[in-house]
Protein backbone atom coordinates (compact mmCIF):
# COMPACT_ATOMS: atom_id res chain seq x y z
CA UNK A 1 0.00 0.00 0.00
CA UNK A 2 0.95 3.31 -0.60
CA UNK A 3 -0.78 6.69 -0.36
CA UNK A 4 -0.35 10.62 -0.05
CA UNK A 5 -4.23 12.02 -0.28
CA UNK A 6 -5.03 9.37 -2.95
CA UNK A 7 -3.00 6.15 -2.98
CA UNK A 8 -3.44 2.48 -3.74
CA UNK A 9 -4.08 -1.03 -2.45
CA UNK A 10 -2.09 -3.41 -4.01
CA UNK A 11 -1.98 -7.15 -4.28
CA UNK A 12 1.29 -7.93 -4.77
CA UNK A 13 4.09 -10.97 -4.32
CA UNK A 14 8.07 -10.82 -3.75
CA UNK A 15 10.57 -13.49 -4.99
CA UNK A 16 13.54 -14.57 -3.29
CA UNK A 17 15.58 -11.80 -4.35
CA UNK A 18 12.69 -8.94 -2.74
CA UNK A 19 11.55 -8.12 -6.18
CA UNK A 20 7.97 -6.65 -6.05
CA UNK A 21 5.33 -7.74 -8.80
CA UNK A 22 1.51 -6.65 -9.18
CA UNK A 23 -0.76 -9.84 -8.61
CA UNK A 24 -2.77 -11.06 -11.46
CA UNK A 25 -5.09 -12.18 -9.08
CA UNK A 26 -6.52 -9.06 -6.86
CA UNK A 27 -7.90 -10.24 -3.60
CA UNK A 28 -8.24 -7.57 -1.70
CA UNK A 29 -11.53 -5.52 -1.01
CA UNK A 30 -11.15 -1.64 0.45
CA UNK A 31 -14.08 -1.24 2.71
CA UNK A 32 -12.66 1.86 4.49
CA UNK A 33 -9.74 3.88 4.65
CA UNK A 34 -9.12 7.27 6.89
CA UNK A 35 -6.53 9.42 8.66
CA UNK A 36 -6.73 10.42 11.97
CA UNK A 37 -4.48 11.90 14.90
CA UNK A 38 -3.53 8.54 15.95
CA UNK A 39 -2.38 7.46 12.29
CA UNK A 40 -3.63 5.69 8.85
CA UNK A 41 -5.95 2.90 8.39
CA UNK A 42 -6.90 0.69 5.83
CA UNK A 43 -10.26 -1.90 6.25
CA UNK A 44 -10.42 -4.62 3.66
CA UNK A 45 -11.50 -8.14 3.29
CA UNK A 46 -9.87 -10.90 1.50
CA UNK A 47 -10.78 -14.84 1.14
CA UNK A 48 -9.28 -17.23 3.95
CA UNK A 49 -8.12 -19.53 0.99
CA UNK A 50 -7.92 -17.57 -2.34
CA UNK A 51 -6.79 -20.73 -4.78
CA UNK A 52 -3.66 -17.96 -5.92
CA UNK A 53 -0.33 -19.29 -5.25
CA UNK A 54 1.04 -16.69 -4.71
CA UNK A 55 -0.84 -15.61 -1.57
CA UNK A 56 -0.64 -16.31 2.04
CA UNK A 57 -3.87 -19.13 3.41
CA UNK A 58 -4.92 -17.65 6.31
CA UNK A 59 -5.63 -20.28 9.18
CA UNK A 60 -5.79 -21.03 12.97
CA UNK A 61 -2.58 -19.93 14.62
CA UNK A 62 -0.33 -17.17 14.77
CA UNK A 63 -0.02 -15.02 11.68
CA UNK A 64 3.15 -12.43 11.04
CA UNK A 65 2.49 -9.13 9.58
CA UNK A 66 5.14 -7.98 8.23
CA UNK A 67 5.53 -4.10 7.42
CA UNK A 68 8.11 -1.71 6.38
CA UNK A 69 7.22 2.46 6.19
CA UNK A 70 9.22 4.24 3.53
CA UNK A 71 10.76 7.47 3.88
CA UNK A 72 9.12 8.90 0.76
CA UNK A 73 6.27 7.76 -1.78
CA UNK A 74 6.90 5.82 -4.59
CA UNK A 75 4.98 5.54 -7.96
CA UNK A 76 5.56 1.95 -9.25
CA UNK A 77 6.15 -1.07 -7.34
CA UNK A 78 9.41 -1.32 -9.60
CA UNK A 79 10.87 1.03 -7.35
CA UNK A 80 10.07 -1.31 -4.24
CA UNK A 81 12.52 -3.75 -3.46
CA UNK A 82 11.47 -5.62 0.05
CA UNK A 83 14.85 -6.58 0.68
CA UNK A 84 16.69 -3.28 1.00
CA UNK A 85 13.82 -2.22 3.66
CA UNK A 86 13.99 -2.38 7.72
CA UNK A 87 10.70 -4.50 8.26
CA UNK A 88 8.79 -4.59 11.30
CA UNK A 89 6.87 -7.57 12.58
CA UNK A 90 3.25 -7.57 14.20
CA UNK A 91 2.41 -11.32 15.40
CA UNK A 92 -1.30 -12.10 15.96
CA UNK A 93 -4.22 -14.63 15.85
CA UNK A 94 -6.50 -14.08 13.17
CA UNK A 95 -8.87 -16.28 13.54
CA UNK A 96 -10.35 -16.84 16.93
CA UNK A 97 -13.48 -17.06 18.88
CA UNK A 98 -15.71 -14.59 18.95
CA UNK A 99 -16.97 -15.16 22.38
CA UNK A 100 -16.04 -12.37 24.99
CA UNK A 101 -14.09 -12.86 28.09
CA UNK A 102 -16.56 -13.79 30.85
CA UNK A 103 -16.66 -11.10 33.29
CA UNK A 104 -14.70 -10.93 36.79
CA UNK A 105 -17.42 -11.68 39.80
CA UNK A 106 -17.75 -9.12 42.06
CA UNK A 107 -15.85 -10.71 45.04
CA UNK A 108 -13.06 -11.24 43.04
CA UNK A 109 -9.25 -10.40 44.66
CA UNK A 110 -5.94 -11.04 43.70
CA UNK A 111 -2.58 -12.33 44.83
CA UNK A 112 0.70 -11.24 43.40
CA UNK A 113 3.33 -14.23 43.34
CA UNK A 114 6.56 -11.76 42.45
CA UNK A 115 10.12 -12.56 42.32
CA UNK A 116 11.68 -10.52 45.40
CA UNK A 117 13.80 -7.66 43.59
CA UNK A 118 16.51 -10.18 42.76
CA UNK A 119 19.35 -8.79 40.34
CA UNK A 120 19.30 -10.72 37.18
CA UNK A 121 22.08 -12.96 36.70
CA UNK A 122 24.56 -12.35 33.93
CA UNK A 123 24.45 -14.75 31.90
CA UNK A 124 21.86 -15.87 28.93
CA UNK A 125 19.48 -18.49 30.61
CA UNK A 126 18.62 -18.39 33.91
CA UNK A 127 15.82 -20.19 35.78
CA UNK A 128 15.20 -18.45 39.43
CA UNK A 129 12.96 -20.18 41.73
CA UNK A 130 11.54 -18.32 44.90
CA UNK A 131 9.03 -19.76 47.15
CA UNK A 132 5.93 -18.53 48.89
CA UNK A 133 3.46 -19.01 51.40
CA UNK A 134 -0.44 -18.64 51.41
CA UNK A 135 -1.85 -17.14 54.65
CA UNK A 136 -2.29 -19.83 56.70
CA UNK A 137 -5.97 -22.08 57.06
CA UNK A 138 -6.89 -20.18 54.00
CA UNK A 139 -10.10 -21.92 52.74
CA UNK A 140 -10.76 -22.97 49.21
CA UNK A 141 -11.06 -20.93 46.29
CA UNK A 142 -11.21 -20.44 42.78
CA UNK A 143 -8.74 -18.93 40.56
CA UNK A 144 -10.78 -17.29 37.83
CA UNK A 145 -7.83 -15.37 35.83
CA UNK A 146 -4.27 -14.13 36.17
CA UNK A 147 -1.95 -12.26 34.07
CA UNK A 148 1.58 -11.69 33.95
CA UNK A 149 3.22 -8.96 35.90
CA UNK A 150 6.83 -8.11 34.02
CA UNK A 151 8.89 -5.16 35.38
CA UNK A 152 8.90 -2.01 33.46
CA UNK A 153 12.57 -2.53 30.95
CA UNK A 154 12.48 -6.28 31.65
CA UNK A 155 9.47 -7.46 29.10
CA UNK A 156 12.55 -8.69 26.63
CA UNK A 157 14.35 -10.33 29.19
CA UNK A 158 11.57 -12.21 30.91
CA UNK A 159 10.72 -15.40 28.67
CA UNK A 160 8.32 -17.61 31.17
CA UNK A 161 6.92 -17.73 34.02
CA UNK A 162 5.13 -20.31 36.43
CA UNK A 163 3.62 -20.61 39.22
CA UNK A 164 3.89 -24.38 41.21
CA UNK A 165 1.31 -25.72 44.19
CA UNK A 166 3.74 -27.85 46.53
CA UNK A 167 2.88 -31.29 47.70
CA UNK A 168 0.33 -31.17 49.85
CA UNK A 169 2.08 -33.86 52.15
CA UNK A 170 4.55 -31.72 53.21
CA UNK A 171 4.02 -29.09 56.01
CA UNK A 172 7.04 -27.36 56.15
CA UNK A 173 9.21 -26.05 52.94
CA UNK A 174 12.66 -23.86 53.91
CA UNK A 175 12.22 -20.44 52.11
CA UNK A 176 14.70 -20.11 48.67
CA UNK A 177 15.14 -17.32 46.36
CA UNK A 178 17.82 -18.22 43.88
CA UNK A 179 18.53 -20.38 40.59
CA UNK A 180 16.49 -23.35 40.15
CA UNK A 181 20.11 -25.27 39.21
CA UNK A 182 21.73 -24.58 42.62
CA UNK A 183 22.88 -27.36 44.41
CA UNK A 184 22.27 -24.87 47.66
CA UNK A 185 18.27 -25.24 46.31
CA UNK A 186 16.08 -27.36 48.66
CA UNK A 187 15.54 -30.63 47.49
CA UNK A 188 11.75 -30.10 48.73
CA UNK A 189 11.34 -28.02 45.91
CA UNK A 190 11.46 -30.49 43.60
CA UNK A 191 8.17 -31.86 45.29
CA UNK A 192 6.43 -28.58 44.16
CA UNK A 193 5.33 -29.45 40.50
CA UNK A 194 1.17 -28.81 40.23
CA UNK A 195 1.03 -25.70 38.33
CA UNK A 196 -1.54 -22.97 39.02
CA UNK A 197 -0.30 -20.93 36.17
CA UNK A 198 1.91 -20.68 33.27
CA UNK A 199 2.44 -17.35 31.43
CA UNK A 200 5.07 -17.15 28.33
CA UNK A 201 5.86 -14.06 26.31
CA UNK A 202 3.23 -12.60 24.22
CA UNK A 203 0.66 -14.36 25.64
CA UNK A 204 -2.61 -11.95 27.68
CA UNK A 205 -4.62 -12.20 30.52
CA UNK A 206 -6.05 -16.05 31.01
CA UNK A 207 -9.75 -15.88 31.93
CA UNK A 208 -11.54 -19.61 32.66
CA UNK A 209 -14.65 -20.22 31.37
CA UNK A 210 -17.76 -19.30 33.55
CA UNK A 211 -18.43 -23.09 35.47
CA UNK A 212 -14.68 -23.66 35.83
CA UNK A 213 -12.05 -22.52 38.35
CA UNK A 214 -8.27 -23.59 39.29
CA UNK A 215 -8.32 -24.79 43.06
CA UNK A 216 -6.19 -22.61 45.77
CA UNK A 217 -5.95 -23.48 49.40
CA UNK A 218 -8.72 -25.27 51.14
CA UNK A 219 -8.20 -29.16 52.44
CA UNK A 220 -6.11 -31.36 50.21
CA UNK A 221 -3.90 -28.29 49.30
CA UNK A 222 -0.86 -26.80 49.91
CA UNK A 223 -0.07 -23.35 50.95
CA UNK A 224 3.34 -23.39 49.78
CA UNK A 225 3.97 -22.14 45.90
CA UNK A 226 7.31 -21.59 43.60
CA UNK A 227 7.12 -19.09 41.71
CA UNK A 228 9.51 -19.79 38.03
CA UNK A 229 10.84 -17.57 36.49
CA UNK A 230 13.24 -17.74 33.14
CA UNK A 231 15.22 -15.18 32.28
CA UNK A 232 16.91 -14.87 29.22
CA UNK A 233 19.90 -12.44 28.65
CA UNK A 234 21.72 -12.30 25.48
CA UNK A 235 23.49 -9.02 25.82
CA UNK A 236 24.32 -10.67 29.07
CA UNK A 237 23.47 -7.37 31.21
CA UNK A 238 23.98 -7.04 34.83
CA UNK A 239 22.97 -4.78 37.54
CA UNK A 240 19.31 -5.60 36.32
CA UNK A 241 16.74 -5.53 38.97
CA UNK A 242 13.35 -7.80 38.61
CA UNK A 243 10.11 -8.20 40.73
CA UNK A 244 8.18 -9.73 37.77
CA UNK A 245 5.71 -12.69 38.62
CA UNK A 246 2.25 -13.86 38.19
CA UNK A 247 -0.97 -11.85 39.55
CA UNK A 248 -3.89 -14.39 40.71
CA UNK A 249 -7.57 -13.18 40.45
CA UNK A 250 -9.53 -15.35 42.69
CA UNK A 251 -12.75 -15.62 44.30
CA UNK A 252 -14.30 -18.07 47.35
CA UNK A 253 -17.26 -18.34 45.16
CA UNK A 254 -17.06 -22.18 43.96
CA UNK A 255 -17.71 -22.77 40.32
CA UNK A 256 -19.45 -26.31 39.04
CA UNK A 257 -15.81 -27.67 38.22
CA UNK A 258 -12.18 -27.48 39.88
CA UNK A 259 -9.96 -27.29 36.48
CA UNK A 260 -6.50 -28.04 35.89
CA UNK A 261 -3.26 -27.64 33.86
CA UNK A 262 -1.53 -30.59 32.28
CA UNK A 263 1.80 -30.95 30.49
CA UNK A 264 2.27 -32.98 26.99
CA UNK A 265 4.97 -33.24 25.03
CA UNK A 266 8.44 -34.00 25.74
CA UNK A 267 10.83 -34.49 28.24
CA UNK A 268 13.43 -31.85 29.08
CA UNK A 269 16.03 -33.79 27.51
CA UNK A 270 19.38 -33.79 25.99
CA UNK A 271 18.29 -37.08 24.36
CA UNK A 272 15.72 -35.77 22.34
CA UNK A 273 18.03 -33.92 19.51
CA UNK A 274 17.20 -32.19 15.99
CA UNK A 275 20.63 -32.17 13.95
CA UNK A 276 21.80 -29.38 12.75
CA UNK A 277 21.36 -27.68 9.13
CA UNK A 278 17.77 -28.98 9.10
CA UNK A 279 15.10 -26.99 6.74
CA UNK A 280 12.61 -29.28 8.91
CA UNK A 281 12.45 -32.00 11.56
CA UNK A 282 9.62 -33.84 13.79
CA UNK A 283 10.09 -34.49 17.35
CA UNK A 284 6.99 -36.49 19.06
CA UNK A 285 5.79 -36.29 22.51
CA UNK A 286 3.22 -39.12 23.29
CA UNK A 287 0.91 -39.41 26.40
CA UNK A 288 0.10 -43.17 25.89
CA UNK A 289 -2.96 -45.22 26.32
CA UNK A 290 -1.74 -46.94 29.70
CA UNK A 291 -1.32 -43.37 31.13
CA UNK A 292 -4.61 -41.71 30.19
CA UNK A 293 -6.38 -45.32 31.74
CA UNK A 294 -4.42 -44.89 34.91
CA UNK A 295 -5.17 -41.73 35.62
CA UNK A 296 -8.24 -40.34 34.35
CA UNK A 297 -11.95 -40.69 35.90
CA UNK A 298 -14.33 -42.70 33.57
CA UNK A 299 -16.17 -39.66 31.88
CA UNK A 300 -12.91 -38.66 30.95
CA UNK A 301 -11.78 -34.20 30.94
CA UNK A 302 -12.22 -31.98 28.79
CA UNK A 303 -9.56 -29.56 27.35
CA UNK A 304 -11.09 -26.08 27.14
CA UNK A 305 -7.65 -23.92 26.30
CA UNK A 306 -4.29 -24.99 25.19
CA UNK A 307 -0.44 -23.02 25.37
CA UNK A 308 2.01 -24.30 22.76
CA UNK A 309 5.79 -23.67 24.09
CA UNK A 310 9.09 -24.34 22.52
CA UNK A 311 12.23 -22.70 21.88
CA UNK A 312 13.65 -20.50 19.00
CA UNK A 313 14.42 -23.42 16.69
CA UNK A 314 10.39 -24.32 16.96
CA UNK A 315 8.46 -22.89 13.49
CA UNK A 316 4.71 -25.17 14.05
CA UNK A 317 3.13 -27.32 17.40
CA UNK A 318 0.56 -29.91 16.62
CA UNK A 319 -1.61 -31.54 19.24
CA UNK A 320 -3.76 -34.99 18.19
CA UNK A 321 -6.47 -36.59 20.06
CA UNK A 322 -5.65 -40.55 19.12
CA UNK A 323 -8.93 -43.15 19.86
CA UNK A 324 -8.79 -46.66 18.78
CA UNK A 325 -5.25 -46.10 16.78
CA UNK A 326 -7.33 -43.21 14.59
CA UNK A 327 -6.76 -39.63 14.51
CA UNK A 328 -9.72 -38.10 15.72
CA UNK A 329 -9.42 -34.36 16.52
CA UNK A 330 -6.97 -32.04 16.47
CA UNK A 331 -6.34 -30.26 19.90
CA UNK A 332 -4.47 -27.15 19.11
CA UNK A 333 -2.00 -26.93 16.11
CA UNK A 334 -0.01 -23.71 14.84
CA UNK A 335 1.75 -24.39 11.62
CA UNK A 336 4.00 -20.82 12.04
CA UNK A 337 4.50 -21.08 15.50
CA UNK A 338 7.22 -18.55 17.28
CA UNK A 339 8.80 -18.68 20.84
CA UNK A 340 7.82 -14.92 20.30
CA UNK A 341 4.43 -15.18 20.75
CA UNK A 342 2.81 -17.48 23.46
CA UNK A 343 -0.53 -16.99 23.66
CA UNK A 344 -2.95 -19.02 25.69
CA UNK A 345 -5.69 -19.91 22.71
CA UNK A 346 -9.13 -20.96 23.74
CA UNK A 347 -10.35 -24.13 21.80
CA UNK A 348 -13.38 -23.23 19.77
CA UNK A 349 -14.74 -26.25 20.78
CA UNK A 350 -13.93 -28.44 24.53
CA UNK A 351 -11.97 -31.75 23.58
CA UNK A 352 -13.27 -34.79 25.28
CA UNK A 353 -10.34 -37.21 25.91
CA UNK A 354 -11.17 -40.07 27.63
CA UNK A 355 -9.47 -43.08 29.67
CA UNK A 356 -7.51 -45.38 26.70
CA UNK A 357 -7.12 -42.47 24.67
CA UNK A 358 -3.44 -41.00 23.12
CA UNK A 359 -2.45 -37.65 22.92
CA UNK A 360 0.37 -37.14 20.38
CA UNK A 361 1.96 -33.62 20.63
CA UNK A 362 4.48 -32.98 17.56
CA UNK A 363 7.23 -30.18 16.96
CA UNK A 364 8.43 -28.75 13.54
CA UNK A 365 11.86 -27.36 14.12
CA UNK A 366 14.36 -25.80 11.72
CA UNK A 367 18.00 -25.83 12.29
CA UNK A 368 19.52 -24.29 8.79
CA UNK A 369 21.61 -21.77 10.60
CA UNK A 370 22.87 -24.25 13.27
CA UNK A 371 26.32 -26.32 12.81
CA UNK A 372 25.90 -28.23 16.39
CA UNK A 373 22.72 -30.56 17.62
CA UNK A 374 19.98 -28.58 18.98
CA UNK A 375 19.82 -31.12 22.28
CA UNK A 376 16.50 -30.56 24.50
CA UNK A 377 16.82 -28.80 28.07
CA UNK A 378 16.15 -25.82 29.35
CA UNK A 379 18.49 -23.07 27.98
CA UNK A 380 16.62 -21.10 24.80
CA UNK A 381 19.39 -22.59 22.17
CA UNK A 382 18.13 -26.05 23.24
CA UNK A 383 14.86 -27.01 22.90
CA UNK A 384 11.40 -27.83 24.11
CA UNK A 385 7.97 -29.33 22.90
CA UNK A 386 5.03 -28.88 25.44
CA UNK A 387 1.60 -28.21 25.08
CA UNK A 388 -0.18 -26.80 28.57
CA UNK A 389 -3.28 -28.15 28.17
CA UNK A 390 -6.29 -26.31 30.53
CA UNK A 391 -8.98 -28.89 31.24
CA UNK A 392 -11.76 -30.08 33.68
CA UNK A 393 -12.08 -31.60 35.84
CA UNK A 394 -9.12 -31.79 37.59
CA UNK A 395 -7.16 -35.11 38.06
CA UNK A 396 -4.22 -35.79 39.80
CA UNK A 397 -2.31 -36.41 36.11
CA UNK A 398 0.16 -33.75 36.09
CA UNK A 399 2.51 -34.48 33.01
CA UNK A 400 1.72 -37.06 30.75
CA UNK A 401 5.24 -36.82 28.63
CA UNK A 402 8.02 -39.19 27.41
CA UNK A 403 10.98 -39.41 25.68
CA UNK A 404 12.90 -41.69 23.70
CA UNK A 405 14.49 -44.78 25.36
CA UNK A 406 18.23 -44.00 26.48
CA UNK A 407 19.52 -47.48 25.68
CA UNK A 408 18.30 -47.35 21.75
CA UNK A 409 19.78 -43.73 21.56
CA UNK A 410 23.22 -45.41 22.71
CA UNK A 411 22.59 -48.34 19.78
CA UNK A 412 22.45 -44.83 17.39
CA UNK A 413 25.47 -43.60 18.62
CA UNK A 414 27.15 -47.02 18.05
CA UNK A 415 25.71 -47.46 13.96
CA UNK A 416 26.62 -43.65 13.42
CA UNK A 417 30.20 -44.20 14.70
CA UNK A 418 30.38 -47.06 12.90
CA UNK A 419 29.23 -46.01 9.80
CA UNK A 420 31.56 -42.99 9.57
CA UNK A 421 34.73 -45.27 10.30
CA UNK A 422 34.89 -44.28 14.14
CA UNK A 423 34.93 -46.31 17.41
CA UNK A 424 31.82 -48.41 17.64
CA UNK A 425 32.07 -48.27 20.89
CA UNK A 426 28.67 -46.51 22.45
CA UNK A 427 30.88 -44.53 24.83
CA UNK A 428 27.91 -44.36 27.40
CA UNK A 429 30.14 -42.94 29.89
CA UNK A 430 30.17 -39.45 28.03
CA UNK A 431 27.20 -37.19 28.10
CA UNK A 432 24.86 -37.44 25.51
CA UNK A 433 25.63 -33.68 24.67
CA UNK A 434 28.89 -34.64 24.14
CA UNK A 435 28.04 -37.61 21.86
CA UNK A 436 25.64 -35.43 19.72
CA UNK A 437 28.62 -33.23 19.42
CA UNK A 438 30.87 -36.08 17.91
CA UNK A 439 28.46 -37.09 15.15
CA UNK A 440 29.63 -36.11 11.68
CA UNK A 441 26.27 -34.99 10.71
CA UNK A 442 25.12 -35.29 7.00
CA UNK A 443 22.37 -36.48 5.72
CA UNK A 444 22.42 -40.16 6.71
CA UNK A 445 23.55 -39.07 10.36
CA UNK A 446 19.99 -37.17 10.17
CA UNK A 447 17.54 -39.69 8.36
CA UNK A 448 18.31 -42.51 11.11
CA UNK A 449 17.84 -40.53 14.18
CA UNK A 450 14.59 -39.56 12.41
CA UNK A 451 13.75 -43.07 11.92
CA UNK A 452 15.44 -44.07 15.87
CA UNK A 453 13.07 -41.35 17.14
CA UNK A 454 9.85 -42.65 15.08
CA UNK A 455 10.38 -46.74 15.87
CA UNK A 456 11.96 -47.04 18.88
CA UNK A 457 10.28 -47.38 22.22
CA UNK A 458 9.71 -44.64 24.92
CA UNK A 459 10.10 -43.74 28.64
CA UNK A 460 6.74 -42.20 29.81
CA UNK A 461 6.87 -39.74 32.42
CA UNK A 462 3.14 -40.10 33.73
CA UNK A 463 3.45 -38.07 36.63
CA UNK A 464 1.33 -36.87 39.59
CA UNK A 465 0.74 -33.72 41.13
CA UNK A 466 3.26 -35.06 43.87
CA UNK A 467 6.05 -35.00 41.66
CA UNK A 468 5.65 -39.02 41.14
CA UNK A 469 4.88 -41.39 39.05
CA UNK A 470 1.43 -43.36 38.66
CA UNK A 471 2.04 -47.09 39.38
CA UNK A 472 2.31 -49.06 36.03
CA UNK A 473 5.41 -50.00 34.03
CA UNK A 474 6.91 -46.87 31.88
CA UNK A 475 9.79 -47.75 30.31
CA UNK A 476 10.75 -49.58 27.22
CA UNK A 477 7.32 -48.81 26.36
CA UNK A 478 6.07 -49.13 22.05
CA UNK A 479 4.61 -45.99 20.64
CA UNK A 480 1.63 -45.54 19.64
CA UNK A 481 0.31 -47.03 16.77
CA UNK A 482 -1.73 -44.49 14.43
CA UNK A 483 -3.86 -46.26 11.74
CA UNK A 484 -5.23 -43.28 10.39
CA UNK A 485 -4.34 -39.97 10.48
CA UNK A 486 -7.34 -37.02 9.90
CA UNK A 487 -6.67 -35.35 6.08
CA UNK A 488 -6.62 -31.75 5.59
CA UNK A 489 -9.80 -29.85 5.23
CA UNK A 490 -10.38 -29.30 1.45
CA UNK A 491 -10.38 -26.00 0.23
CA UNK A 492 -12.61 -24.38 -2.29
CA UNK A 493 -10.22 -23.66 -5.51
CA UNK A 494 -12.59 -25.33 -8.40
CA UNK A 495 -12.70 -22.73 -10.81
CA UNK A 496 -16.41 -22.01 -10.23
CA UNK A 497 -16.10 -20.91 -6.78
CA UNK A 498 -12.78 -19.13 -7.10
CA UNK A 499 -13.01 -15.54 -6.21
CA UNK A 500 -13.67 -12.97 -9.33
CA UNK A 501 -10.70 -11.14 -11.00
CA UNK A 502 -9.45 -7.77 -10.84
CA UNK A 503 -7.10 -6.18 -13.33
CA UNK A 504 -5.92 -3.23 -10.95
CA UNK A 505 -5.18 -1.87 -7.56
CA UNK A 506 -8.19 -0.42 -5.70
CA UNK A 507 -8.21 2.86 -5.23
CA UNK A 508 -7.88 4.69 -1.54
CA UNK A 509 -9.04 7.97 -0.64
CA UNK A 510 -8.51 8.12 3.08
CA UNK A 511 -11.30 10.35 5.13
CA UNK A 512 -10.01 12.86 7.42
CA UNK A 513 -11.34 12.65 10.86
CA UNK A 514 -10.24 14.38 14.12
Amino acid sequence: MNWLDIGSLEDAWSDHEGRVTLDSQQDYELLDARNTPEGFSLLFKRPFSTCDPHDYVIEEGTVHLIFSILDQPIHSLRQLNVSRLQPGVQRILLLRPDAPSPSLPSDVRTLEVLAPDIVIPDQETTYWCYMYQLPPNMPKNHIVMYEAVVSVGNEAIVHHMEVFECSPHMDSVPQYSGSCDSKMKPTKLNSCRHVLAAWALGAEPFYYPSDAGLPLGGEGSSRFLRLEVHYHNPLIMSGRRDSSGIRLWFTPSLRRFDAGIMELGLVYTPVMAIPPHQHTFHLTGYCTAECTRTALPPGGIHIFASQLHTHLAGRGVRTVLVRGGREVEVVQEDKHFSTHYQIIRILRKMVTVLPGDVLLTKCTYNTEDRVEATVGGFGIMEEMCVNYVHYYPRTQLELCKSHVDPDYLQKYFSIINRFHGGDSCSCSQTTVEDQFSAVTWDSFSAEVLDSLYTTSPISMHCNQSIAELFPGDWEKRKIPQVLTELQPAARPCDPSRAPAQSNGPTEVRPRRSG
